[in-house]
């Protein structure tokens, strides 16, 4: 196992020991060697027992030397392209945090009529469009699942609703392996060829396990597609503590890791050294409401303790953060927020994704999107730590102001001041007077104003018509097949 992670200067949470690390994959080797888990696909059963598991029927045990040979052939960073310039954007490795969006929330909160709304071609692609504005936002998911078009294609609409309006790198989701490989020609177009995408990705899958232990068929051969393409892969559970693993946090890390692990070893059978971003979604079921629960401490706590373990494994991992379980944009969406993005900021977790969901992952909101926006800059400063050393310090500056004087004209003040200190732009620090005199507006109406600013004002930067042209080749294509 690689465990040459270093930390930051900055402030970092750190949730486990390396002995509790080490016995929660213990653990997780255990259930893989004795329990197994199911593949629901012939080529990788076939690819597993090549490699020297033990299958029976679709189960596959998987012994402990597989999954080390796994973990030290994955790569220790994962970078992404901006899909215009091809320049990398995004190293996924150490402690590098960066934030983006979910994927296919149904419904949609229209920031014009406030109504609750079914997510559309549309909807994703405003979603899109305010997700390349906003200067946080480091990457884009859907925030929305197209329903306004042919269902079995709906996940090509949904790239190319992306892919137009943002120049970001983007994770994807795909219906199943046909719509991954329509998905990847759509992104050779982009840059040029599959040479140049497998050297400048802009794109990464995200795929899950089923819970508990299994493999469905599209989910591995998406694996297997991803390795043979030599492009990166996303490969997360979704878990939740009490429903489908295990209620006591350890025993439902173990058996998440697992899943995630066992997803690992088969992508690095067909490719070792493919790109491979580890991680899940993991929480509690509320026994109360039997809700996949966004917004509780166990979350945050079990999302932090994980990057513990990607850390400690030198493996890439796929965070989750600035989400709620509130029906609304309200106080607790605010709070839900906070927390999980400060938590995420300093647990060191690298691709963090589902912000601006609200209502435990079933609606999205634009307003959510851009104050979480604003948080991730709040978290992203006080990540960055107190710089020590002797001009910050400052005593020379002390002694030529003396006592009774002022900094505010000093030459020391006007370097320092706007690179020491984080200014909002929706969280106000006005005096009340002023407050009123602008219509005493709330946090929610300045965010609301924001986002139909961008969505009316601001233009993403456009692709070639040659390239629109063959994306809409694509996708018509496609739909004819069906």
């Amino acid at each position: 196992m690689k465990s040459s992670y270093q930390v930051n200067a900055g402030t970092v949470l750190e949730v486990l020991s390396q002995d509790q690390i080490k016995k929660i994959l213990e653990a997780s080797m255990e259930i893989l060697e004795s329990t197994g888990v199911v593949y629901h696909d012939e080529e990788a059963i076939e690819i597993m027992k090549n490699a020297g598991c033990f299958v029976e029927d679709n189960r596959v045990r998987i012994p402990a030397r597989l999954v080390d040979q796994a973990i030290s052939t994955a790569p220790s960073k994962v970078t992404l392209s901006n899909s215009r310039t091809r320049e990398r954007v995004m190293e996924l490795t150490g402690n590098n945090a960066y934030f983006g969006t979910g994927s296919d929330t149904p419904k949609f909160i229209d920031p014009y009529t406030g109504d609750r709304v079914t997510a559309s071609k549309e909807t994703v692609a405003m979603a899109t469009k305010t997700i390349d504005a906003l200067e946080n936002m480091d990457f884009v998911m859907s925030l929305g699942i197209v329903q306004d078009v042919p269902q079995p294609v709906y996940d090509r609409h949904q790239f190319q609703a992306m892919v137009l309006n943002t120049s970001k790198p983007i994770v994807i989701t795909a219906n199943d392996v046909a719509g991954y490989a329509d998905i990847i020609e759509m992104c050779e177009a982009v840059v040029g060829g599959e040479e140049e995408l497998r050297n400048n990705p802009f794109m990464t899958l995200y795929a899950e396990p089923i819970s508990p232990l299994q493999h469905a068929e599209d989910a591995a051969q998406k694996l297997v597609l991803a390795g043979k393409k030599s492009l990166p892969v996303v490969y997360t559970p979704c878990i939740m503590a009490g429903g489908t693993v295990p209620a006591t946090l350890a025993g439902a890390m173990a058996t998440g890791l697992a899943e995630s692990l066992s997803g690992l070893v088969l992508n690095q059978q067909t490719n070792a050294g493919n790109p491979f971003i580890m991680g899940g979604v993991f929480t509690i079921m509320d026994m109360n409401t039997t809700i996949f629960s966004y917004g509780a401490p166990e979350f945050d706590l079990m999302q932090a303790a994980l990057a513990d373990v990607s850390n400690y494994l030198d493996i890439p991992m796929f965070g989750t953060c600035g989400c709620s379980d509130s029906k609304i944009v309200d106080e607790q969406a605010a709070i839900e927020d906070a927390l999980s993005i400060l938590i995420t900021a300093q647990s060191g977790a690298n691709l963090n994704h589902d912000v601006g969901y609200i209502e435990h992952g079933n609606a999205a909101s634009l307003e959510n999107l851009v104050i979480s926006d604003e948080l991730i800059g709040y978290a992203r400063r006080i990540v960055r730590g107190i710089e020590v050393n002797d001009d910050t310090l400052a005593t020379d500056v002390i002694d030529r102001v003396g006592p009774g004087g002022h900094f505010l004209g000093d030459e020391h003040t006007m370097k320092y001041f706007k690179s020491e200190t984080w200014y909002p732009e929706l969280f106000q620090r006005v005096f009340y007077d002023n407050w009123e005199m602008n219509g005493e507006k709330t946090l929610f109406d300045r965010a609301n104003e924001k986002v139909k600013d961008i969505l009316e004002n601001y233009q993403p930067e456009p692709l070639p018509d040659d390239v629109v042209k063959r994306l809409d080749e694509i996708v018509e294509r496609a739909e004819n097949k069906m």
